[in-house]
């Protein structure tokens, strides 16, 4: 069960089924991640295939990693499948 780790805490949790694996990186759906470790950043980008990626903070016993997840709300039909999924980096750890 894929699962995501940062400060000690494991911060999201899935069963192999309901996560997508996308360019190495592991995206769990939203209700799988907990919803008070993710703050809203400004922060943005944009990949020529999948879309606007908009991300958060990861805040965890008061740590706050910055841009350290995101998410595709409405991505390129090209990656459909990670609508709504969160993929983390900048320090989470991510075990398969």
């Amino acid at each position: 069960m894929p699962r995501a780790i940062w400060n000690s805490s494991v911060i999201a949790e899935a069963p192999d089924d309901a996560v997508e694996i996308v360019e190495g990186n592991v995206y769990f759906p939203m209700h799988a991640v907990r919803e008070d470790v993710l703050q809203p950043s400004d922060k943005t980008s944009f990949c020529h295939w999948k879309g606007r990626a908009n991300y958060y903070h990861v805040v965890v016993d008061g740590k706050v990693n910055h841009d350290a997840a995101w998410i595709y709300r409405t991505p390129l039909d090209a990656a459909k499948r990670i609508a709504g999924h969160v993929a983390f980096w900048h320090g989470v750890e991510v075990e398969r």
